[in-house]
């Protein structure tokens, strides 16, 4: 990936994430590669991680993601429950 196109990813990122997150089932923001039918590609985008992948039918419009946010590409990826770990 080149560093303009991640630097931009990144700007869009932070400009959007807050909003992302505010969506049901979203658990977390990021950049990444896009995976199409479980395999990674070389396609840079910002990646929308939720605890899983429910159909559009089902989400209310204010809660859908959608597939690209300022021409750059979003990759919804199922993650399941994201929970922080202790660690003394």
């Amino acid at each position: 990936m080149k560093d303009e196109e991640l630097d931009r990813i990144r700007e869009i990122k932070a400009r959007y994430e807050a909003d992302l997150l505010r969506k049901r089932n979203v658990v977390g923001v990021g950049v990444g590669r896009r995976r199409v039918k479980g395999q990674m590609t070389d396609q840079p985008c910002l990646v929308v991680m939720v605890e899983e992948k429910v159909p559009l039918k089902d989400l209310a419009s204010p809660d859908r993601i959608p597939s690209e946010i300022e021409g750059i590409c979003v990759d919804v990826q199922a993650v399941g429950q994201v929970k922080a770990l202790y660690n003394e």
